[in-house]
């Protein structure tokens, strides 16, 4: 991270994000046409316009830096890349739910550094940078302290990936021992996780544009982030289980005992 300045790396990503946010919101409950991408995912004029703002206003502060977004992919080649992700959630933004949020991270030389995680409709941004702790809405947070199974509250994502692969009868042990599961999906399990209002995150079938910056949060409010296998997040992760530290250490473990 030599000679890269974290504070205005925050602080640009913060500005991209506000002005991102104004463009999402402009859409959002509107009119949409909805179109279909080669994976079967659902892309509008939303996600494409929101992208251009963030990339413009990150070349303009960055002109050197890489950047790889959802819509248009990768340009440049740089040790520093920026991890874009315009509406993360575009289904709910599509159906007019609230749970979708605009995701802006960066990563130097494969360590993710800064991240930030905004929810317009819910009025709530979430960002960190390496060494610099966690905040929400201007207030710094922190994981709970739970370390017990038993006293969890667990959220999932992607249950359908889950079912399909070796992890299911783990996951199955895990419903039938927490506190309480849900699934509130995308942003929302990350940000209440890094304020200490829930306890895990299991997660299958996401890439780094959708997790980039929540990575960042959740590890500089204290949590342990990783993927299922206990593997430290990269370009090419497909799922997550974070966690405070010791119960993160548990999970990992009883995961590695299924796994056998």
């Amino acid at each position: 991270m030599t000679e890269v300045d974290l504070e205005q790396a925050l602080a640009v990503a913060r500005e991209a994000v506000q002005a991102a946010d104004e463009v999402a919101m402009g859409y959002f409950r509107g009119e949409l046409e909805v179109e279909t991408k080669a994976d079967e995912s659902p892309v509008t004029v939303a996600d494409r316009e929101t992208e251009q703002v963030i990339r413009d206003i990150i070349g303009r502060h960055f002109p050197d830096h890489a950047i790889d977004g959802e819509e248009y992919g990768r340009q440049g080649s740089n040790r520093c890349l920026w991890l874009i992700d315009p509406i993360d959630g575009t289904r709910s933004f599509i159906r007019g739910l609230p749970f979708w949020s605009v995701q802006i991270a960066l990563m130097v030389d494969g360590e993710l550094v800064v991240g930030v995680s905004s929810a317009p409709a819910f009025g709530e941004t979430a960002w960190a940078r390496a060494g610099g702790g966690a905040w929400i809405n201007d207030c710094r947070v922190r994981v709970g302290e739970t370390d017990e199974l038993a006293r969890a509250d667990v959220s999932f994502g992607n249950l359908r990936s889950l079912a399909r692969n070796e992890h299911w009868s783990w996951v199955g042990r895990i419903v039938s021992e927490a506190a309480r599961c849900r699934g509130y999906g995308d942003f929302y399990s990350y940000h209440r996780l890094a304020d200490g209002s829930q306890d895990v995150v299991i997660e299958s079938d996401v890439n780094i544009l959708d997790i980039a910056a929540l990575v960042v949060i959740v590890r500089e409010a204290g949590g342990v982030f990783t993927d299922l296998d206990g593997q430290p997040p990269g370009l090419d992760t497909t799922s997550v289980l974070a966690a405070p530290p010791r119960l993160h250490q548990q999970l990992l473990s009883s995961h590695h005992e299924f796994s056998r």
